[in-house]
């Protein structure tokens, strides 16, 4: 298997989307299941598969770092070979790296290897691919996920469970503004930053939050949108100063 493409796993060609779910049988565990990808030779790796490796390297790094930055803790995990461009890792990602920095910003955790657990057992189940095809980016929903997690939120709380469900909507109502195609780097520290002011307004958690993010990725990304994405380098509405232009 190929560590950090962009597309296959097993051979690095572009993937295939439909509509239609078909059934495939994943070219790694041998199992069935129902799905709206291959890659253009037919390969297909089930969401298990692909994000197992990784998301194993999220709990590791999270459980041993004491950062109070959501968006260091991302990036410095993103580096690692198992975390793919695109794939389901992210969908732990980005809530583990939340719950990690509100613990370490002074925010009441009871148990913190556990929630980790939680964070990995619930993003974990999101499907790769619902951005396109369910119309929520699983980036914010693990930004709900953290939030329902800290706050203890279930189907039968009441202001949990508002706040749960407020924190999806505001990460996914600023990952739509930009428009897509799929970038799981990019949603990623979308979902994070909203996250970050949600968390010191709601939460009363100031977690560090960046003045600036320079994506370091965007180079595997085939659909990367350039200059008009806010984390490139050469972003046309990032100033001298590295602040973005009012």
């Amino acid at each position: 298997m190929k560590d950090n493409y962009e597309s296959c796993m097993l051979c690095g060609k572009p993937l295939v989307y439909f509509t239609d779910a078909r059934e495939m049988t994943c070219a790694v565990c041998g199992k069935k299941f129902m799905s709206n990808a291959c890659c253009e030779d037919g390969h297909f790796v089930c969401d298990s598969c692909h994000s197992k490796k990784g998301r194993a390297v999220i709990l590791h790094y999270c459980l041993n770092s004491d950062s109070k930055n959501p968006v260091f803790i991302m990036q410095e995990i993103m580096k690692n070979p198992m975390i793919h461009m695109h794939g389901p890792e992210h969908h732990v990602l980005v809530g583990a790296a939340l719950i990690t920095a509100f613990k370490n910003s002074g925010g009441q955790i009871d148990d913190f290897k556990n929630a980790l657990e939680i964070m990995d057992l619930r993003g974990g189940s999101y499907p790769g691919g619902s951005c396109g095809l369910w119309g929520c980016c699983g980036a914010a929903v693990s930004t709900g996920m953290f939030v329902s997690i800290v706050t203890k939120a279930t189907p039968l709380t009441t202001k949990s469970w508002g706040l749960s469900n407020l924190m999806t909507s505001r990460a996914l109502a600023k990952i739509a503004e930009l428009g897509g195609p799929r970038c799981c780097k990019r949603d990623s520290f979308t979902a994070c930053m909203e996250a970050i002011d949600f968390a010191a307004e709601n939460l009363g958690v100031q977690m560090e939050k960046p003045d600036d993010i320079i994506c370091g990725f965007f180079e595997h990304n085939k659909e990367c949108k350039g200059i008009s994405c806010p984390f490139n380098p050469n972003y046309k509405g990032r100033t001298s100063s590295g602040q973005e232009a009012e």
